[in-house]
């Protein structure tokens, strides 16, 4: 087995238009597009989807808050030799 002609595109896109009807196709189209990217998303460990970046800076923000309160808690229990 070869790689796909341009017959072989040509029928499975007539085979999709008839099962799924015209009104159907951009909607599959787009959740398709989105599964992918995901993916693509996922198995690179970074991307631009948008709930990647809203959850990554509040644990960031977090553990900087979290570090220098600690900082300042070391800092201040230590007693200054005399």
């Amino acid at each position: 087995m070869g790689a796909l002609s341009p017959w072989h595109i040509i029928l499975i896109a007539l085979v999709a238009l008839l099962l799924f009807g015209p009104n159907k196709l951009p909607e599959l189209g787009r959740g398709f597009g989105k599964m992918f990217r995901e993916f693509k998303d996922a198995t690179t460990g970074g991307g631009s989807s948008s709930s990647n970046d809203e959850a990554v800076p509040a644990p960031k923000k977090e553990l900087n808050s979290s570090v220098t309160e600690a900082a300042s808690h070391d800092s201040s229990s230590v007693s200054q030799p005399k």
